[in-house]
């Protein structure tokens, strides 16, 4: 996505309230109802998690990419596999926003709501700006539902929903009603009001259909009669929209021709990314991919995804704990894969030890960690950037690791194949920091030719490599390259290669066990050097009005911030914006980019990690800007804070 405002309608990317600005003039279709075409629209489905709400917003999300509009999501559930039905902790959303432009952010605040129960009406209507509409499932809306969160009259008779667009729909009494042929209880009709309510949005928002009937068939292949029950839903949500007088108007989002580079394109999570960047690096490298892993929220679809790829070359072993997990794959680099390991947060601590001996041994290992709320098990299903100090210095003794973090959904594939280059290229250990709002959200993402990948190929040791005094050739494990300082990669088994393997201090050069003071103290430089001497791009500052003003962000907020940046350029406020890939080593000029700017801002949803690495290390008074409330930053949030900053 390009950072720079190109149209007044960008202006409100996010922003929420009415729907968003019209592009053209009214018509009519066949029956006489008004059609609007507007250039975005945010919806959120929310129901108990229960409901279907995130295939519901999955397949909307999935004919919206179809049909070439920029988009954004934000699925938003409860940590328990059934929440208690009903209940406030119960409540499981799914928010997209998409447009005819170039978006940043799944918004701010909905335009529409959908609201399968009370609880998801009383959860969710905090968010919605007056004027926004509501359709409203009134079957649920019955005297003990309500009690269960708190309403003791109806909101929808005490006039307590007045300021919004009210649609009263009984989804549950229509979907049991279409269904009436199928033979099926009353119970497992209700279980299709998902799909009667996806059929009323695609109508009203003029969405294809034929992908989500052709999915639908093909999840449920082994239960045809079901398939069928959830197509006819469908299609009565559609038609009702088409034939009731409560919808006069429909909208249109025309596709987003001008916002992307020409290219194939296909809708994509961040966890779905991560997946194809590791797999591409491997093939890119011509290694065997090898992933040890633990499940564990929101890391486990990386574990899910890759075991599908066995022709890739890939092998993936879902162990015991996370101690065996990344064990397996420290032991497949040892042997000469790309070794893999995913987890969270919790994990990390777990495989603290591991990474540890990974430094030591100075193999090529990609830690992904999937940040999400902490501490401890924390918010399973939140999102959190609050693991960058673990990942900086979460070992013990002198252990430097490289970071990298995406930015983006898509941009998680360029990160794991960026994180890959370097493990390879320096033999050693590196964490790739996504977090929960980018695994789980999703944006279109435009397939790259093999062709422009880049060319990660290793040198395997195939000899000795080094000559003693008295001229007899022997192999150093040790001895480095004086570049990168990487010390050479021999696959086990290989003649003559002999060499000592573990975690205790080794001689320089040979490798053998050292006790020596001297030596040791040689060896922990030597790894820091190596760390510090990485070779990361520059850091690129946009700045076109030569601002006085820095945000500096890292990881997943560089949708909210970029959206916030836009709507002060908008009102004529100058301010610049870096974000940061590369957290360690730093980019060799970012001291001389922060030494420009009068002030630096550093949002991060954490309480200041990158902020205090910042002040730390170049003595610069950075202000930081947190939130540790398990959701993204608002863009409007974000925009307040800088104007504020800028003008004090």
């Amino acid at each position: 996505m390009t950072s720079q405002v190109s149209s007044p309608a960008e202006q409100a990317d996010g922003a929420g309230g009415a729907i968003g600005e019209q592009r053209s003039a009214p018509r009519t279709d066949g029956a006489g109802k008004e059609i609007r075409r507007v250039d975005r629209v945010i919806i959120r489905f929310a129901g108990d998690s229960g409901d279907g709400m995130q295939l519901t917003g999955d397949r909307f999300t999935s004919e919206t990419a179809s049909f070439g509009n920029d988009l954004s999501t934000l699925p938003n559930f409860p940590a328990e596999i059934r929440a208690p039905a009903g209940t406030l902790p119960g409540v499981s959303s799914f928010q997209l926003h998409f447009a005819d432009h170039d978006i940043l952010t799944p918004g701010d605040a909905p335009n529409v709501l959908v609201a399968m129960n009370p609880a998801a009406l009383k959860a969710n209507i905090a968010d919605v700006p007056r004027g926004a509409e509501i359709i409203i499932n009134t079957d649920e809306f019955t005297k003990r539902p309500m009690a269960k969160v708190g309403y003791d009259t109806s909101p929808l008779e005490d006039g307590s929903l007045d300021a919004y667009s009210i649609h009263r729909v009984p989804l549950t009494t229509l979907t049991v009603e279409a269904l009436k042929d199928f033979g099926l209880t009353r119970k497992e009709a209700e279980r299709s009001k998902n799909m009667f309510a996806l059929g009323l949005l695609s109508w009203m928002y003029h969405r294809p259909t034929e992908g989500t009937e052709n999915f639908l068939r093909q999840k449920f292949a082994k239960k045809p009669d079901i398939a069928e029950a959830n197509i006819v839903a469908f299609r009565a949500g559609w038609n009702f929209g088409e034939t009731t007088e409560d919808f006069a108007v429909s909208y249109e989002v025309a596709p987003a021709t001008k916002a992307f580079p020409t290219g194939t394109y296909r809708n994509i999570s961040g966890n779905l990314a991560l997946s194809y960047g590791l797999i591409a690096a491997a093939r890119q490298a011509d290694l065997p991919l090898y992933l040890g892993s633990y499940p564990i929220t929101p890391a486990s679809d990386i574990l899910h995804e890759l075991s599908k790829h066995k022709n890739f070359g890939v092998r993936t072993f879902q162990a015991e704990d996370e101690i065996a997990g990344i064990g397996a794959a420290l032991g497949a680099a040892f042997g000469g894969a790309l070794g893999v390991t995913t987890t969270s947060g919790p994990g990390v601590a777990l495989k603290s030890e591991t990474i540890g001996l990974a430094v030591s041994l100075e193999l090529p290992l990609l830690i992904v960690d999937i940040q999400r709320g902490g501490p401890s098990t924390g918010l399973p299903t939140k999102t959190e950037q609050a693991d960058l100090l673990q990942a900086m210095y979460g070992r013990n003794g002198e252990a430097p690791v490289p970071i990298v973090a995406p930015r983006t959904p898509a941009d998680c594939f360029d990160a794991a194949l960026d994180a890959a280059r370097i493990a390879l290229t320096y033999r050693t250990p590196v964490f790739l920091l996504s977090d929960g709002y980018l695994a789980n959200g999703s944006e279109p993402w435009r397939i790259p030719d093999v062709a422009d990948l880049p060319d990660l190929s290793v040198q395997f040791a195939t000899g000795p490599n080094h000559e003693l005094a008295d001229g007899t050739e022997v192999f150093w494990p040790y001895k480095r390259d004086p570049q990168t300082l990487a010390r050479p990669w021999a696959v086990p088994g290989t003649p003559g290669l002999e060499h000592r393997i573990g975690g205790i201090e080794k001689q320089d050069g040979t490798g053998n066990i050292s006790y020596d003071p001297a030596n040791h103290d040689f060896m922990v430089r030597t790894r820091q050097a190596k760390i510090d001497g990485i070779t990361v791009p520059d850091l690129e500052v946009d700045d076109p009005d030569g601002a006085r003003t820095l945000v500096l962000g890292w990881g997943s907020t560089y949708g909210p911030i970029t959206a916030a940046v836009r709507r002060l350029r908008l009102a004529g406020i100058p301010v610049a914006q870096a974000h940061l890939r590369h957290l360690n080593p730093f980019p060799g000029n970012l001291g001389e980019v922060l030494k420009r700017y009068d002030k630096v801002v550093v949002p991060e949803m954490n309480l200041g990690q990158l902020a205090g690495l910042i002040r730390a290390k170049y003595l610069v008074d950075a202000q930081s800007y947190n939130q540790v409330n398990g959701m993204p930053f608002k863009a409007e949030q974000l925009a307040t804070v800088l104007k504020e900053a800028i003008n004090d």
